[in-house]
């Protein structure tokens, strides 16, 4: 049996490598990549999570009387039938200048 020399050996060395990096480098770096990305989308889903069940329970909130009634007396200024009410208007500048 010959024993390969010069070029047939580093040829052969180099398809020996290759092979190595295919079958374990290659896929444990997908593999990890996925990983991470998994990880990543178990944390947007918790997040996301989260944010359904404060949105929940604001809608569960947004439903009643009284929240109803807040919303109309804060920001629409409405009051009940019977009440007054009163605005305070603040004062305008004056526009002269005080006389020394």
């Amino acid at each position: 049996m010959a024993l390969l020399k010069g070029p047939a050996r580093v040829a052969i060395a180099s398809l020996f490598v290759v092979a190595i990096l295919f079958l374990f480098v290659f896929p444990t770096r997908s593999f990890l990549g996925q990983r991470q990305q998994i990880g990543a989308a178990r944390h947007d889903l918790t997040v996301l999570r989260a944010q359904n069940a404060r949105l929940a329970k604001e809608a569960a909130r947004l439903q009643t009387d009284a929240e109803v009634e807040r919303i109309a007396r804060q920001q629409y200024h409405m009051v009940k039938q019977g009440e007054r009410a009163w605005a305070i208007i603040p004062a305008t500048p004056s526009t002269t200048a005080p006389s020394p």
